[in-house]
């Protein structure tokens, strides 16, 4: 059963087309992964699909009756609501027979109901209670409670003003109302986002067994594996379908333009031929004499039969991505840093209570934890942004640490890419410009204000700088956050040739098991050190008698 299907749709910018032709059909229990480089139009494509936009050509259909449920990656909110009654707005139906109940529950106390109303009263109360048990009325409460708690949202939260929200705090409360709304589409952009690993997996287990169908936005290549069943791939306009998971796809997508390669060099063999004959033809023809006019018909023919061959695009086999690499100098010592129990309060909160941790040179670690554990405290404490309460934080002799912060990309700055990127690295303009192009800045890109950048643009510029600094330990608090998946493989092409030490912390599954060969565990003020990604880490943890 096909919910919903676009085809030939064609989205324009300015007269500049954004994607066009592009055809798809979502089918009822699908899970379809819709991926592509940062500014492709997949958030576009999106809105398009709703009906929020509407196409420059060709058509959406929907099927009659289905609910769409759409989760914007900054999506609006209800000021005037507490948490717990926004998550309660999910069941309007129930919230309408629990107020009926109520007005039935009002009419039956007037003491001057006669007996032969109190007996329809009661009929009618009698009816809308068992309305109210079978649309699951007496489970609403456990229900927000289960997903407002598996996403991440802290009981003390539900009584909070939504106005009072962060952004990534509303975005989680939007995608638990969402959930439990249960829409038979859901259209989820970038979800995973502001959430910490618990919640993640959690996710993946909900999206694995929603009824409904599914098409999510994702740049997290662990939870696409996860969650997806098909892949839709955006770019350059045009959009191709595979079936599986993610790691599937991209195999497909290597054997399509292998094979596409294969195509158009064989064409461009076949066109080289024609035109060599061709061209033997009519200096046959023109040395004859007189000129041969049989030979000029079949060279002509030969050229109509050419200029009617479809001719087949070049494919590009790899998309342009960062050409990242660390530059490092002279090696630390063999300590890097040393924890020794360290603690630290901001209040009455304790975030961190007799933290040990020893990071030797070469270590790969990754930090990991819930949302609220202390991770970035920890890079804070050690690039000595933060002093601890109890304990003591020593770097290591000869240690250099380039520290990239969460913060940082928040900055309202007005400077250029450039004079941002000159602001902490002492090169030319010509050489400035050499190396932005290599994070994906070109022409023009380089004089747009800071302010003006994508979330993803932000970071590219900060990994530009600080892979110009002479450093041999990098902090990076969220370094995966707004890059695109091919942005994310270049930085952990860029780590793997790195000679220093890394501490990182971050939420991409795939980036920790990739890049990390220490994980250190946040819980309860505490750390836990074990050797390996994070994979090995959680198995570990829920092995019996951990």
């Amino acid at each position: 059963m096909i919910y919903c299907s676009a085809q030939h749709v064609r989205v324009a910018f300015y007269k500049e087309p954004l994607f066009e032709d592009v055809s798809l059909e979502i089918h009822h229990r699908d899970r379809v992964a819709l991926i592509g480089p940062n500014g492709c139009g997949k958030s576009t494509l999106l809105r398009v699909l709703t009906g929020e936009r509407k196409p420059d050509g060709g058509t959406v259909a929907v099927k009659r009756g289905i609910e769409i449920g759409y989760l914007q990656q900054l999506p609006a909110y209800d000021a005037d609501l507490t948490v717990w009654q926004r998550l309660k707005r999910a069941f309007a139906d129930i919230g309408e027979i629990e107020r009926q109940m109520e007005r039935v529950e009002a009419q039956m106390a007037d003491p001057a109901a006669e007996s032969g109303e109190l007996d329809r009263l009661l009929a009618k109360y009698a009816t809308l209670q068992q309305r109210y048990e079978e649309a699951g009325g007496y489970q609403v409460d456990a229900k927000i409670r289960s997903t407002a708690g598996g996403l991440g949202i802290a009981e003390a939260m539900l009584d909070t003003a939504c106005v009072s929200l962060s952004g990534g705090e509303r975005s989680k409360v939007e995608l638990a109302a969402l959930l439990m709304r249960e829409p038979d589409l859901l259209l989820l952009d970038e979800p995973t986002n502001h959430l910490d690993l618990d919640a993640i997996e959690w996710l993946e287990t909900f999206l694995a067994n929603y009824r409904g169908a599914l098409l999510v936005v994702s740049h997290d290549r662990q939870f696409l594996n996860r969650v997806a069943t098909k892949v839709f791939d955006l770019d350059a306009g045009k959009l191709e379908v595979y079936h599986g998971n993610y790691t599937s796809a991209m195999r497909q997508r290597e054997a399509r333009l292998l094979a596409e390669f294969h195509a158009y060099q064989e064409q461009q063999k076949k066109l080289e031929q024609m035109r060599k004959a061709i061209k033997r033809l009519r200096e046959w023809a023109n040395r004859a004499h007189p000129p041969n006019a049989g030979l000029h018909r079949r060279a002509t023919n030969m050229q109509r039969a050419m200029d009617r061959i479809a001719k087949l695009d070049r494919p590009v086999l790899e998309r342009a991505r960062m050409a990242a690499r660390f530059e490092v100098g002279e090696r630390s010592g063999q300590d890097v840093v040393t924890m020794h129990g360290v603690g630290k309060r901001f209040g009455e909160r304790i975030v961190l209570m007799d933290v040990h941790l020893r990071v030797r040179w070469g270590n790969r670690v990754g930090i990991v934890g819930h949302n609220g554990a202390g991770k970035s405290t920890v890079l804070k404490l050690m690039i000595g942004e933060l002093q601890p309460d109890e304990g003591e934080v020593r770097l290591g002799s000869s240690v250099r640490a380039g520290y990239l912060s969460q913060q940082a990309l928040d900055e309202p700055l007005r400077t250029s890419v450039i004079g941002m990127f000159r602001s902490e690295v002492a090169v030319s303009e010509e050489q400035a410009r050499n190396i932005l192009a290599k994070f994906l800045f070109y022409g023009e890109d380089v004089f747009k204000s800071y302010a003006s950048l994508s979330g993803g643009e932000r970071m590219r510029l900060r990994m530009a700088q600080l892979m110009q600094q002479d450093v041999n330990l990098l902090l990076l608090d969220e370094p995966t956050n707004h890059l695109d998946i091919d942005s994310r493989e270049a930085l952990e092409d860029a780590l793997d040739d790195y000679d220093g030490t890394l501490v990182v912390v971050s939420h991409d599954r795939h980036f920790l098991n990739r890049v990390c060969n220490v994980t250190v565990w946040l819980e309860d003020g505490l750390a836990t050190t074990y050797l390996g990604g994070y994979d090995e880490a959680r198995s570990k943890r829920i092995a019996p008698g951990h």
